[in-house]
């Protein structure tokens, strides 16, 4: 995976605070896979795309994770580090991108979900529903085919186990137990949303950095940012000693 410099990280940040969260994940993921073409980026399926944004976090910002959650039950804080790339990999990826079923007469092909939609069955008054008739590809039960609003719903119960088995990557669900109370508590961990959030912070220090370098000794930001992390902390220190 190609890392792009300060002034790309600097650009892609500068576009997401326009953006929702759903396209913050895809300036995210471009940066991420920079050999995918960008109108293919949706289309990419979830948990390979979680993978692709784990890679980019441990390039950008190394392997130590720190999370933070409440407690469900008492309503203690808890905070932990994890391993990114430990965790990355205890997660998998999807092999193919279409599954098939067949058994008790059916024959099933439904895709990965992917972004895309994800995305779009959030706008549906039945968000399950839609996502079931996006990425159901076919079903046949005994020869004859069955649209996804008619599939029964122990059908339906077995597509999605089949799914998760399939792209376990795209459900990244924390269980932790609690150190005041003992109860577990179940939390999702959005790897976009987190990753967003350290880049936000990255990139308000580097523009601080900017603006002091540029005051102190008259250089370009591109100048500034030319300079490695090591180099323009020295410069800084030495700004702040005269």
């Amino acid at each position: 995976m190609a890392i792009t410099g300060a002034a790309g990280l600097l650009a892609t940040w500068e576009a997401g605070l326009a953006e929702a969260p759903a396209g913050r994940a895809v300036l995210l993921h471009g940066t991420a896979r920079p050999d995918l073409d960008p109108a293919a980026l949706p289309t990419v399926p979830v948990g390979e795309r979680e993978s692709d944004l784990f890679a980019l976090r441990r390039a950008l910002f190394g392997e130590r994770m720190q999370v933070r959650m409440e407690c469900h039950a008492c309503g203690a804080d808890m905070e932990f580090d994890l391993d990114a790339g430990e965790f990355a990999k205890s997660l998998g990826v999807a092999g193919e991108s279409v599954v098939r079923l067949s058994e008790d007469g059916w024959d099933l092909a439904f895709r990965l979900p992917a972004a895309a939609d994800l995305t779009a069955a959030g706008r549906a008054a039945d968000p399950r529903a839609a996502l079931l008739a996006r990425c159901l590809v076919s079903a046949v039960r005994d020869g004859t085919a069955v649209t996804a609003d008619a599939l029964p719903a122990p059908v339906q119960r077995r597509i999605a186990d089949a799914v998760e088995a399939a792209d376990p990557g795209a459900d990244v669900t924390l269980n932790i137990g609690c150190p005041e109370c003992g109860t577990a508590t179940r939390a999702e961990l959005d790897i976009a949303s987190y990753l967003w959030t350290e880049l936000d912070t990255w990139a308000r220090d580097v523009l601080l950095d900017v603006h002091l370098l540029a005051t102190a000794y008259g250089w370009s930001e591109p100048e500034i940012l030319a300079l490695s992390p090591l180099r323009r902390r020295y410069y800084l220190e030495l700004c702040a000693d005269v």
